[in-house]
């Protein structure tokens, strides 16, 4: 697998289905056939179009669109997203409000590198900037970066975040939600061990599969039945001439993509079918919710194949930071050197990709850590998406978040303002 006409082979095939929806859009769309009473032709035209949109968002980087968010006096402030630390693998962004002071509360959210972009969290960022400055690691696409930029595997990931908190300062909050929340966790201990004065005042971990082994999932159950030696042969390929990082060994966006309709088939067709009868019917908008799902959770990027394989066999297969045995530069990173950080495990009822379990064994990991520092939430009747980013977080998860960060600011608990937003 590990070839350029494999990686190529699949952009192929995604070029084709989009030209494909494009081509039975305008034609069934063509004036002519106006004096058709056939309803087949409005379907045709519906699934072209749903079609088009869908492959052509595979190779998107989503915008933020976060614009502006409202003050409590009504002005609207303007929102930029300005890069503070740019590296070739990942980026240390800032959503920088104007005319507006600095926040007491400066949270940094560690997005998962897992086969989408950092967006994925934008109404996780929206809901809180309007209470926090915000400040998120924005995770480069492989297939972007030139192969002569070197490796990245999960310990320069880690490094990564250790840079960002030391730049940051030890007045940060961090939030990781998902596939980050091991390595965060990592990055914190070591911080600990060698810059204490680095590190962060809370740590809060949602939905991360800190011990894999706590509650089985699909995700873990692939783990444990594939060899590493399968998994590279299967899931490697190198990056076309198409792109900058030619050459480069990455797991591509496109089979992750692939794996995660794979696991929702019924409800991702079900999805599709209802939205084509919807655009046929003249019901749809380029807005619907829908759309505003599907574009970003369609938007899809390479990770390198030495961060995937690492991923698999050191957390999930050989349980490394698990196991307390997590080794970042030739030194062994201990969990149980974090002793000022105070800690928080947030799960889902019904998460199906980080079973509950998975993430609250971080607290137990944290033997030096005083009971009065820790704290965990299992959110009732929520999956993975809902506890970052749906009705869950929103209503319970979030106050209870920054209700954690307030206790342990250090400082005079500053008042939330609940401001609408506008994108």
């Amino acid at each position: 697998m590990k070839y350029m006409a494999t990686y190529d082979l699949m952009e192929s095939i995604r070029n084709t289905n989009a030209w494909m929806g494009a081509t039975a859009r305008t034609m069934a769309s063509y004036p002519a056939f106006a004096l058709s009473m056939n309803p087949m032709l409005q379907i045709v035209a519906a699934w072209g179009e749903v079609t088009e949109r869908s492959f052509e968002r595979m190779i998107v980087k989503p915008d933020w669109g976060i614009r502006s968010i409202v003050g409590p006096g009504g002005q609207d402030h303007l929102v930029d997203v300005k890069n503070v630390i740019d590296k070739p693998f990942g980026s240390l962004i800032h959503f920088s409000v104007h005319r507006r002071a600095p926040m007491p509360r400066k949270i940094l959210v560690v997005a998962p590198m897992s086969g989408h972009y950092a967006t994925l969290l934008r109404s996780t960022v929206l809901s809180l900037l309007p209470d926090a400055e915000i400040y998120v690691t924005d995770w480069h696409n492989a297939r972007d970066i030139p192969v002569s930029a070197g490796k990245f595997d999960i310990e320069d990931y880690t490094l990564y975040l250790v840079e960002f908190m030391r730049h940051l300062g030890p007045d940060t909050h961090v939030i990781a939600v998902c596939q980050p929340a091991p390595l965060t966790l990592a990055a914190t201990a070591y911080l600990a061990a060698e810059d204490p004065m680095a590190q962060p005042r809370s740590l809060t971990l949602i939905g991360g599969p800190v011990d894999p082994d706590a509650a089985a999932t699909d995700v873990t159950d692939f783990g444990n039945r594939i060899t590493m030696g399968q998994l590279e042969q299967i899931a490697v390929q190198r990056v076309g001439f198409k792109y900058k990082g030619a050459g480069r060994l990455v797991y591509p966006g496109l089979m992750q993509l692939q794996s995660f309709i794979q696991m929702n088939h019924e409800r991702h067709s079900k999805a599709f079918t209802e939205q084509i009868m919807r655009v046929a019917h003249g019901e749809a908008s380029d807005h619907d919710a829908h759309n505003r799902f599907y574009d970003e959770y369609l938007a899809v990027m390479d990770m390198t194949a030495e961060f995937y394989l690492s991923t698999v066999e050191r957390i999930f297969k050989n349980r490394e930071i698990a196991r307390n045995e997590f080794m970042v530069a030739g030194k062994k990173v201990d969990i149980g050197a974090i002793t000022q950080v105070a800690v928080m495990t947030v799960e889902g009822e019904k998460d199906d990709i980080s079973a509950p379990g998975q993430c609250v064994a971080a607290l137990a990991m944290l033997t030096g850590l005083a009971e009065s520092k820790k704290a965990k939430h299992l959110e009732p009747g929520a999956g993975h998406y809902g506890i970052f980013a749906g009705k869950s977080w929103r209503l319970n998860i979030r106050p209870l978040v920054l209700g954690f960060i307030d206790a342990n600011s250090g400082a005079a608990k500053p008042k939330p303002i609940r401001l609408a937003s506008t994108q």
